[in-house]
C-alpha cells in the first residue's frame, strides 16, 4: 500500500517567508502542499475545513498571532505543528522543555529537513494508530497524538502565565524615556525607594521598589539571591560557597554578587 502525501499547510504573513516554505517542501514527494494562509483568521478556517495533516504556523501575526491560531481551533484538533518563530532565547527554551518542534528565522535547509522528517514521523505514528484502533473505538488522534496534545496544553498554560510578567520597563532618564527588554538586565540592585537596573556598563534608576518589581519579572528568567539583589539567570557563570551558608554568583561579565543562605537553595534549584 503506498502511503498518502502528507497534507501541509502553510501560514505566515510574510511573502518570502512562505515562498522559502513552499520551495522547501516542493522537492519533498510525501508532501502535499494544500494550501498558504497569510493571516491567522485565514488559517483557523483551513485547518478546520481541511483537516491537513501538517501545518507550519507562524507565531508572530497581527491580530490573532500562532498561538491565538491553536485556541481558536482548539487543542484536539489541531494538525501536527511546526512553529516558525524570531523569538528570543527564552521562549525558545520553552518550546524545548515541552518537546515542541519550531524552526527559527532565518532557517537553514538542514535545520528544515530535521525538522521536516521529525513532522512526518508524527504523522505516520497517529495515521498508524488511527487505522489500528479505528475498528473498534471512534476514530482519535492515538496515543501518539494524545501525547502531543498533552505537550502543547502545557506549553500554551505556561505561556498565559509567562505573559503576566514584565517584557520591557519604561525608564526615565535625563528627559529620555528608555524601553529597556527584561532580558537585556544582567542583575538588579536596591537603592533606596529606588531600584538600579544594570545593563551591560549602563545603569539606570528605576522608581520602584524591589518587592514590586520583584514580582513583576518571570521567575524562569530572574532569582533573588539577597533582599536587595535580583540577577538575570541567564547571566550566572558560577555559585561558589562562601562564609556562614552564604555564596557568591559570578556573572559572565566577572561581576561577583553577594547570594544570602536564604536564597541559595533557590538559586541552586533555579
Amino acid at each position: 500500500m503506498v502511503a498518502m502525501p502528507v497534507r501541509t499547510l502553510i501560514v505566515d504573513d510574510e511573502r518570502m517567508a512562505r515562498k522559502r516554505l513552499r520551495t522547501l517542501l516542493a522537492v519533498d514527494a510525501d508532501v502535499s502542499v494544500v494550501g498558504e494562509c497569510t493571516n491567522g483568521r485565514d488559517a483557523v478556517t483551513a485547518i478546520t475545513e481541511h483537516e491537513p495533516d501538517l501545518v507550519f504556523l507562524d507565531v508572530q501575526m497581527p491580530e490573532l498571532d500562532g498561538f491565538a491560531v491553536v485556541h481558536a481551533v482548539g487543542v484536539q484538533r489541531m494538525p501536527v505543528t511546526v512553529f516558525v518563530t524570531a523569538f528570543d532565547q527564552y521562549a525558545l527554551k520553552a518550546f524545548e522543555a515541552h518537546a515542541l518542534d519550531y524552526l527559527t528565522k532565518p532557517f537553514d535547509r538542514e535545520r528544515f529537513e530535521m525538522s521536516l522528517a521529525r513532522a512526518k514521523h508524527q504523522v505516520r505514528l497517529r495515521a498508524r494508530e488511527t487505522a489500528e484502533t479505528a475498528a473498534v473505538t471512534p476514530p482519535s488522534r492515538g496515543e501518539a497524538g494524545a501525547e502531543l496534545n498533552t505537550r502543547l496544553v502545557a506549553f500554551l498554560s505556561d505561556l498565559e502565565r509567562r505573559q503576566q510578567y514584565a517584557d520591557r520597563l519604561l525608564v526615565k532618564a535625563a528627559g529620555r524615556v528608555l524601553f529597556l527588554r527584561v532580558e537585556e538586565i544582567d542583575w538588579i540592585e536596591a537603592a533606596g525607594s529606588y531600584v538600579r537596573l544594570h545593563v551591560g556598563r549602563d545603569g539606570h534608576l528605576l522608581h520602584e521598589g524591589m518587592a514590586a518589581l520583584w514580582a513583576r519579572l518571570d521567575p524562569a528568567r530572574f532569582a533573588r539571591i539577597h533582599r536587595s539583589t535580583i540577577v538575570n539567570l541567564d547571566r550566572v557563570r558560577e555559585l561558589q560557597p562562601w562564609f556562614h551558608g552564604d555564596a557568591v554568583a559570578i556573572l559572565r561579565d566577572g561581576t561577583k554578587l553577594q547570594v544570602s543562605r536564604t536564597y541559595r537553595d533557590a538559586l541552586g534549584e533555579a
